[in-house]
């Protein structure tokens, strides 16, 4: 394996915080009930969409009121995009581990680019980010593989010899349709419908914290490169 990818939320950064404060700013707003952070947080890798959906359940997803309501979302996250979002505990070691390996690593999300790249700016790892592929760049996201050619295409290394790490089963089928590495990263955000097996994802990996995602690379990555350099 030469390089690594990762899906962006609830992968290699934990953004839930901010999106659990603004979904229940929404419904204090709103006068209802607010939405417990644990069901926030399951619902973030599905999209804006369904997290406004926990606040507005009685309107249609095509209603221009409930648009209205997801534009306000998007826009209130763009404006405060970091007040509590920070890389997973024991990430930036990680990084730091593959980049003194000279290994590249990439970002494969469909979040849209505009938050995308704000993300990465207030957290100082535009420079640091071998590739960011974002729905903007692709006629087709995640689950198809497109994005994940693209990615391993702009970094100049071939699929095959990447790893892919995402907490959906889309970000699997993506790696795996794309002959990928396929790591589940199972402390990110589950999606309800899908956490109670999951081996079911076909993963080639399941590691449940970022300390084991770590040994995993040096495994696959680190340890094989520094042999390799050694030989040579």
């Amino acid at each position: 394996m030469k390089a690594v990818l990762f899906d962006l939320d609830g992968t290699l950064i934990d953004t839930a915080a901010d999106f659990i404060r603004i979904i229940q700013d929404m419904c204090r707003d709103k006068g209802c009930a607010v939405v417990a952070a644990e069901d926030i947080r399951t619902q973030v890798s599905e999209g804006a969409r369904a997290m406004v959906k926990l606040v507005y359940p009685e309107l249609d997803v095509t209603d221009p009121v409930f648009l209205a309501h997801r534009q306000r979302f998007l826009d209130l996250y763009g404006a405060d995009i970091a007040v509590d979002t920070d890389l997973f505990e024991g990430m930036y070691p990680l990084l730091a581990e593959l980049e003194q390996h000279q290994i590249p690593w990439g970002i494969v999300t469909n979040k849209p680019r505009w938050l995308s790249e704000a993300l990465l700016k207030a957290l100082n790892l535009t420079e640091r980010c071998a590739v960011l592929v974002c729905p903007e760049d692709v006629s087709k996201t995640k689950p198809d593989p497109e994005p994940m050619y693209l990615a391993a295409k702009q970094i100049q290394i071939a699929p095959e010899d990447c790893i892919y790490v995402g907490d959906h089963p889309r970000d699997i089928d993506a790696g795996r349709h794309a002959d990928m590495y396929t790591i589940l990263a199972a402390y990110g955000y589950l999606p309800l419908q899908h956490k109670d097996d999951l081996t079911a994802w076909q993963a080639n990996c399941i590691v449940n914290t970022v300390a084991e995602l770590q040994q995993v690379l040096q495994h696959l990555v680190i340890q094989p490169q520094t042999r390799s350099s050694a030989t040579l």
